[in-house]
């Protein structure tokens, strides 16, 4: 890897730490989740970084893509299990971490997904199977008590590509891809009080562009304009400051030119907890730059 290409990488992974750190810090009840969205997000503008994707704030049951809404009304509440995933990128070049926040009694649980991506990172380097480290973050998950999600994995990551291959499975997996030296990473194991298998739901507030076609909605030539810069990094509907944006996002969907992410959950009334660092392959073992 190309030494400005890894100071970026490195850059990105710090400031991503730092704002991580002060937003779960802003994480208690009966703060509202649009409050710590707009820290997260304002954060990571100030210190001179892009935005790789919507800070994602799931509670409880809800796994991953749970973004506010547009004048979200919704506090954080004693007893929540909140995961905080934030993304940071330096010209392109993305740090992608996440950390839970307890504000319940459940501390076996966010345990369970640290050791687990931790004991993993402990075993990265050249020619290790990508179902190995899956079959670490099963083994740490369930010697607690709990299921890793089998159907959320870690991925790779690229210039303005927050999900390539090889994905890294939270569970045993023979064959598949085997890590590189300057291979690019993010490890995120979650920990499940359910079935350890999540499923889309009816909320969506994240986007991303897949192609670029002409369209004829107005509406929908304006979003596609104000996302241009994006590069294809994911937004939040809350971020669009367009009139009739909701149904020009969903004619946009409908034609595939958006993706939507549905927020992923497990069954109601569990718990998911999540912890995910990025890092680099190198020649024997890794370099975390989020960490």
């Amino acid at each position: 890897m190309k030494e400005e290409i890894l100071d970026r990488y490195m850059q990105a992974g710090a400031a991503a730490k730092k704002i991580l750190e002060a937003g779960a810090r802003k994480i208690q009840a009966d703060v509202s989740l649009l409050e710590v969205a707009d820290f997260v997000e304002n954060s990571i503008l100030e210190e001179g970084f892009g935005i790789a994707f919507p800070v994602n704030i799931s509670l409880n049951e809800a796994a991953a893509h749970d973004t506010p809404s547009p004048g979200d009304q919704r506090v954080f509440a004693n007893g929540d299990i909140v995961k905080l995933d934030i993304g940071v990128h330096l010209d392109g070049y993305i740090a992608d971490t996440a950390c839970t926040v307890d504000l319940g009694d459940q501390p076996l649980l966010c345990e369970a997904s640290i050791k687990a991506r931790d004991a993993a990172i402990e075993a990265v380097k050249p020619g290790v199977a990508i179902g190995t480290l899956g079959g670490i973050v099963a083994q740490e998950i369930k010697s607690r008590g709990f299921l890793p999600v089998a159907n959320l994995t870690g991925h790779g990551l690229d210039q303005y590509c927050l999900h390539k291959g090889p994905n890294v499975p939270n569970i045993p997996g023979t064959g598949g891809a085997v890590l590189e030296e300057g291979m690019v990473i993010a490890i995120e194991p979650f920990a499940s009080t359910g079935t350890g298998f999540v499923h889309d739901g009816s909320r969506v507030e994240i986007f991303s562009q897949l192609v670029k076609r002409p369209v004829r909605l107005p509406a929908a030539r304006k979003i596609l304009k104000d996302i241009e810069g994006l590069n294809g990094l994911p937004f939040a509907r809350r971020h669009i400051k367009v009139k009739s944006a909701d149904l020009a996002l969903a004619r946009l969907v409908n034609d595939g030119i958006i993706r939507a992410y549905p927020v992923l959950s497990d069954v109601s009334g569990s718990f998911v907890s999540q912890a995910e660092h990025t890092m680099i392959v190198t020649g024997d073992g890794c370099i975390v730059t989020t960490a």
